[in-house]
């Protein structure tokens, strides 16, 4: 068993897929072709935003937005501690401050109740993590924004992409949505790809600018920026990949409630990543908290069930980033680090697949 099976996935689009790859090959653009264009304007339409960005990664599609929104030096990003790296790498990267606030304990997305407490003047931007592919309360969270001057507000949706909240779709949920095509998320391609989502002209010239070295013509450069596009294979694919796309984010929302159902029956008495009734979850990950997570997961592999663990350590205890940061709390990031485990997740899982991870997970629970 495969954690996330993208053999199968393939199998099914190999004809979509073969072909979008081939009419690259033809035309020979490879930078900056057709596809591109093609794509944004796709996503733009399935998101409802105005504007899409492609670029090279979803680590640059947040720094773009940085940049974008002029983040400089000293300037503060109020984020969480629970996220991948690259949430907090790319602020750090421009020389702004890290301003990390804990977690909610049952969905592990950032806790809008306490984000109103770490804004200061020096405060320039609010950027939560759709976590595991559920949004955060993003209407608390724009709504706390426009009351300390408009804050933007950037949503760091890299696992969230067709995931909705209160009828809208992740991406188009604040002032600029940020999302990753790596090829384990709900939409990924064969490499790295990302892109940049708003309904603001300006933010949208700005990242598009940027993403070229800062080029608004050809060696005109009006801004600094970076070679941040996504190239035109990727494109492809992912456009390949949309062709059954709808119907694999419904498999997914089906697989995690399956799941927690299973589970449920089970008698497994761990716990599970909430949902809340106003959104759902395209799990990008479907993810548990376990108990003495370095015996159960060797036990799992031995019956065949690979794991993983997102994430073990939060920002603010990494190396490279504890004295970058600012904290306003964080023990229950430190607590879901040490109990987050993710179990195999993609739409082509089989019902009996899932049967048997959660037969061998009680099993290895029980030890």
């Amino acid at each position: 068993m495969d954690f996330i099976d993208l053999k199968s996935q393939y199998a099914a689009l190999r004809d979509t897929i073969n072909a979008r790859i081939q009419r690259v090959l033809d035309h020979g653009q490879y930078i900056m072709g057709p596809e591109v264009k093609e794509l944004e304007d796709r996503l733009a339409a399935y998101t409802g935003a105005k504007h899409c960005v492609t670029v090279a990664s979803g680590t640059e599609a947040l720094l773009i937005a940085l940049m974008a929104l002029d983040l400089k030096p000293g300037d503060e990003v109020i984020t969480t501690p629970f996220t991948f790296a690259a949430t907090v790498e790319v602020i750090a990267l421009l020389g702004g401050v890290p301003v990390l606030v804990d977690i909610e304990p049952d969905t592990c997305n950032i806790d809008a109740r306490h984000i109103e407490a770490a804004i200061t003047p020096r405060t320039r931007a609010i950027m939560p993590v759709s976590l595991y592919g559920q949004c955060a309360d993003m209407d608390e969270i724009n709504a706390i924004a426009a009351r300390h001057g408009k804050l933007p507000v950037i949503e760091d949706a890299a696992q969230s992409f067709g995931a909705t909240y209160k009828g809208r779709k992740s991406c188009n949920l604040s002032t600029v949505g940020c999302t990753s095509f790596f090829p384990s998320k709900p939409l990924g391609c064969y490499g790295d790809g990302g892109a940049v989502f708003t309904n603001d002209d300006a933010l949208a010239l700005a990242c598009r600018e940027i993403r070229v070295h800062g080029q608004s013509k050809r060696y005109t450069h009006t801004r600094i920026g970076v070679g941040g596009r996504m190239d035109t294979l990727q494109c492809a694919v992912v456009l390949g990949k949309l062709e059954r796309f709808e119907w694999e984010i419904e498999r997914r929302r089906e697989l995690g409630e399956r799941y927690h159902a299973k589970l449920k029956a089970a008698g497994w008495p761990v716990r599970m990543i909430s949902v809340r009734p106003d959104r759902d979850c395209v799990w990008g990950q479907f993810t548990t908290f376990v108990e003495r997570r370095a015996e159960v997961q060797p036990r799992l592999q031995a019956l065949g069930v690979p794991t993983a663990v997102h994430y073990p350590k939060p920002m603010h205890q990494q190396p490279a980033y504890a004295d970058l940061c600012r904290t306003h709390g964080g023990e229950l990031s430190v607590a879901a680090g040490e109990r987050v485990m993710s179990l195999p997740m993609s739409a082509d899982l089989t019902d009996a697949q899932m049967d048997h991870v959660v037969a061998a997970l009680v099993e290895a629970c029980r030890g």
